[in-house]
């Protein structure tokens, strides 16, 4: 969820899939009822029939068809609680927006990307990966995505299969929990992984995504090790406050 409900246009659209990527992660596609042009990374309103509204981010290209979003379930979570539990298939929401600044440009084909987020915050990530290889960017991407345990790690097949189609594309999951670093999955955090991988970043376009004091930890880092502040695009998550 980000910081600001998205402003703009509101469609109507129906819950096309529900997927559970880990016990506190789901996948929701949505199928808009009108034509939607939205930047991939961006992010919508979503709105509940009773009006109850939260934002997500934007894991889809338009060229999907269908709107993904990433929602992890919270503690007493109004609408995450209600996508895991009641929603179904073919039911009638709203989104709104589209809006956010975090997504691919084009112009500079052969710029070097860092994406790198936690938790949900891989979602926009994700979308812009995959739009930035969809145009046919040559640069190097690096994708660092951060969880306290393995298991936080979703989308990993997918991810190394985009590794695996793309040798501009390098994939880096990164866990807290030393015990868990297996499988090529890294221990420690976010900055510290990028910055044992790429100690200068003059050049480079940075996309960051996720908890709001990991994102501004790592906007400093990056900035430090010498990327331009222009080339730092950042959206925070937030959870919505209790009612």
């Amino acid at each position: 969820m980000v910081i600001e409900p998205a402003g703009g246009l509101e469609l109507k659209a129906t819950i096309e899939s529900l997927e559970h990527l880990t016990p506190t992660v789901l996948r929701l596609r949505l199928r808009p009822t009108e034509p939607f042009d939205y930047r991939a990374g961006q992010y919508v309103t979503l709105l509940r029939p009773d009006g109850l509204a939260r934002s997500y981010s934007l894991a889809s290209l338009p060229v999907d068809g269908t709107l993904e979003l990433h929602v992890r379930r919270t503690e007493r979570g109004q609408m995450s609680g209600w996508l895991f539990n009641q929603a179904r298939e073919n039911e009638s929401v709203s989104i709104r927006g589209p809006a956010g600044n975090c997504f691919y440009t084009l112009g500079n084909p052969q710029q070097p990307f860092l994406l790198a987020g936690t938790g949900t915050g891989l979602a926009p990530l994700l979308g812009i990966c995959r739009d930035a290889l969809h145009q046919g960017h040559t640069g190097p991407i690096s994708l660092y995505h951060g969880a306290l345990r393995k298991a936080g790690l979703y989308c990993r097949a997918e991810l190394n299969q985009l590794e695996s189609a793309y040798p501009n594309f390098r994939y880096h999951p990164v866990v807290l929990e030393n015990d868990e670093a297996t499988d090529g999955i890294r221990s420690g955090t976010l900055d510290q992984a990028i910055a044992a991988d790429l100690p200068k970043l003059a050049g480079w376009r940075g996309f960051i995504c996720g908890d709001p004091s990991i994102v501004r930890r790592l906007r400093k880092k990056l900035f430090l090790a010498g990327m331009a502040s222009r080339d730092i695009y950042a959206d925070e998550f937030v959870e919505a406050p209790v009612r």
